[in-house]
């Protein structure tokens, strides 16, 4: 999807194992284009996110971050994905602190049946990044390491 010449996007998306993992399986069942970008993770509940983990992430060249969790009131977990939702919002104050756009990161909510809409939030985070371009932190390190982005 990428023009060519263009530096391909590191995009992570941390998955629930109950719903956001499943609607991304169903979107694959489904044979739903989306951008190829997105590196899944799986995670027991989005609840179990660590800031530092994404910060980790970011730091290691990731151009953007979604997290997918379930709907909110329907978590297995009971609130996992409400205090993944405070996390991210508290990412994203860190991100515009350390001088990356707060954009990068993306919180959204489905249902294991929404493989259309994973679909859906995976080609929106994409657009969105590529929009806003490689990460500097990226661009930095491939400058310091003297290679390609």
């Amino acid at each position: 999807m990428n023009p060519a010449g263009a530096t391909p996007l590191r995009i992570v998306a941390y998955c629930c194992h109950y719903c956001a993992y499943a609607a991304a399986d169903l979107a694959g069942v489904l044979r739903l284009a989306y951008p190829g970008e997105p590196h899944i993770v799986e995670l027991p509940c989005t609840g179990r996110i660590d800031p530092l983990e994404v910060l980790r992430a970011f730091e290691a060249g990731a151009d953007g971050v979604m997290v997918a969790g379930c709907l909110e009131g329907d978590c297995h977990f009971r609130a996992g994905n409400i205090n993944a939702r405070r996390r991210v919002e508290h990412i994203r104050w860190l991100l515009q602190r350390v001088g990356l756009e707060p954009d990068r990161i993306e919180m959204v909510n489905l249902s294991s049946a929404m493989g259309r809409q994973f679909a859906e939030a995976a080609t929106r985070v994409s657009e969105r990044v590529r929009a806003l371009g490689p990460s500097p932190l990226r661009l930095l390190q491939a400058a310091e390491l003297g290679g390609n982005p």
